[in-house]
């Protein structure tokens, strides 16, 4: 069972006077607002209207007018461009952004995606050398680069110039490329400073926009790309990220690109539906598949394809290999977690870290995401690439790995990442000082409740609450993905009105409907992913009419043409508060 944490509001009195500035909005979405720091009706006009003309200029980004000093005449001059991006969902899409723009402008352009198993990752010596034996007089890197400033002193010295455009976390020391775009950097003054590297790569195809005197708001079209890429690196959903992903799903959802929509269709999904959560579990494992399983150029093509039989061939072969990398995850996560069962049983840790010469480099970040749903800590996967180890980290709320690697950088041949997901490189004679080390850094920084599974409730409710209104107003919330995820509510005394019943082929989730005791209003389904272990207990309950609490978020279901309001459970209670 985990820990219900009805988070706590500092004013209560705030939530009261946004009640009454929104005509008496109910209280659970008013503390829901206030938990997402909007206390004004100022502030709540903004979280609910803000559109692309509050974005802020591109040139505020430290380095953009020398970027576009470069860029400009690279286009007129005919150089030969080479945008380098990286092998995963927002490096391919903003490869693709750019790649299309400057070849729709007239530039001499070509891309490269370095393969992670010939080239490693981001911007790397290898990876330069093939791009060099292109012909490159100027290399735009995109979604890395900013911690490459051994391979920027290479470039310089092959005689090609770099730019850099990305939104990582920099070092002391920058590259010395042309320009560096990175908000992150401590001299940029860009008010935002979360964007995704395609959101990054965006905004400067708009300053190109302007410099070659034509309208910005031309270039609104890529905005699916930047969707896709927004929700799939789990960036803060804030700020410019929301509003970009709020428009770039209107993009897909009316007038994807040809690639997507042909994507789209192998995966079985409705763009006319596009959510952040269908880009997360549809989209983008397909568009990753092809960097993790091989070359990671056939989504850039396909999502640069503008014929109906080539864009389908190529979202095809994204598929089996979509197929291919499934199969492999199933095995890699069957021996991790047998593997981190032996690794957690010997002393008390406080992160998993687990390591197999063999495993597969394109699947070990999705087991390690998994491992952290298993044992509710940061988990490590590493596996021997030539003679080095490489690995990817995942975290959970309150850790901040990429500071924990920080900690062990003497052990690390390099590392990079964000909060909760990371990349790292080591020597093999150093992975007994690594595991003792990080797990030290983990401790340091857990409080009692870290590591204990716990759902944040937003607030408590009535079903009867959950009207028109309501629903309406809470809509309004998305788009919903990381920092702003979907309210949950915690709803008490709930009759079970409906058969429970197992779903799916093992019956992992359960499916039933509820009522508020003692009240005539509808009663509502409800279906719990993932819990189908409650299923004993919420049949006994059912046949004693004992009641229950629930945990949940509301969302709109479609069956056979009808849609209506469900519950989506992520806990239950069969007895009563803790």
């Amino acid at each position: 069972m985990k820990r219900w944490n009805i988070k706590p509001v500092e004013d209560s009195e705030a939530v009261k006077s946004l009640q009454r500035s929104l005509n008496d909005l109910p209280h659970p979405l008013a503390r829901a607002l206030v938990l997402r720091e909007i206390e004004t009706l100022e502030e709540a006009r903004s979280y609910f209207r803000d559109g692309l003309d509050t974005l802020h200029n591109p040139s505020l980004y430290k380095g953009m007018d020398r970027a576009i000093n470069r860029i400009l005449p690279a286009i007129t001059n005919g150089d030969r461009i080479t945008v380098y991006g990286d092998y995963d969902v927002d490096g391919t899409t903003s490869t693709t952004l750019l790649t299309h723009y400057l070849r729709s402008v007239g530039a001499t352009v070509q891309f490269f995606i370095p393969d992670r198993f010939k080239h490693g990752y981001g911007l790397s010596r290898q990876g330069l050398d093939a791009v060099h034996a292109l012909g490159t007089d100027l290399i735009i890197a995109l979604d890395c680069g900013v911690t490459a400033v051994e391979e920027a002193a290479l470039a310089r010295e092959r005689g090609m110039d770099l730019i850099i455009c990305d939104h990582h976390t920099p070092q002391d020391e920058l590259p010395d490329a042309v320009a560096v775009l990175d908000a992150k950097r401590e001299d940029c003054t860009y008010p935002f400073k979360e964007l995704c590297g395609c959101g990054v790569t965006f905004k400067l195809v708009r300053a190109i926009q302007k410099a070659l005197g034509k309208n910005p708001d031309d270039v609104l079209h890529y905005l699916d790309l930047v969707a896709v890429a927004t929700a799939a690196d789990m960036v803060p959903l804030h700020g410019e990220n929301r509003i970009l992903l709020r428009e770039g799903l209107k993009q897909l959802r009316y007038r994807p690109r040809l690639g997507l929509r042909m994507l789209a269709d192998q995966a079985g999904a409705r763009l006319s539906e596009a959510t952040a959560r269908s880009i997360v579990f549809s989209l983008g494992p397909r568009i990753n598949a092809a960097g993790r399983l091989g070359d990671a150029a056939r989504a850039v093509n396909l999502l640069l394809a503008d014929d109906q039989i080539e864009a389908t061939a190529r979202a095809r072969q994204l598929e089996r290999l979509n197929d291919e990398r499934r199969a492999l995850d199933r095995e890699t996560q069957k021996q991790a977690f047998t593997q981190a069962d032996r690794f957690l049983a010997g002393r008390e840790r406080h992160a998993v870290i687990l390591h197999h010469p063999d495993w597969h480099l394109g699947v070990i970040g999705i087991v390690a995401s998994r491992l952290v749903e298993r044992h509710y800590r940061p988990a490590i996967m590493l596996a021997t690439s030539g003679k080095v180890i490489k690995g990817s980290a995942r975290s959970v709320a309150g850790i901040n790995i990429f500071n924990a690697l920080t900690s062990c950088a003497d052990l690390l041949v390099e590392f990079g990442g964000h909060d909760f997901a990371a990349g790292l490189t080591l020597k093999p004679e150093n992975l007994p000082a690594f595991i003792e080390r990080f797990d030290k850094a983990v401790r340091e920084v857990v409080s009692e409740d870290t590591l204990e599974p716990s759902v944040d409730v937003d607030a408590e409710m009535r079903l009867s609450q959950l009207d028109d209104r309501f629903w309406a107003v809470l809509k309004q919330f998305e788009p919903f993905g990381q920092d702003n995820p979907a309210p949950v509510f915690v709803a008490r005394n709930l009759d079970i009105m409906g058969p429970v019943a197992g779903v799916g082929k093992k019956r992992d989730h359960v499916k039933f409907s509820v009522g508020e005791r003692g009240s005539s209003h509808p009663v509502r389904n409800a279906i719990g992913f993932g819990l189908g272990k409650y299923l004993p207990e919420l049949s006994e309950a059912q046949a004693t009419q004992q009641p229950i609490d629930l945990a949940f978020s509301i969302e709109e279901n479609t069956w056979n043409g009808r849609t209506s309001l469900q519950l989506n459970v992520v806990d239950i209670r069969t007895e009563g508060p803790e």
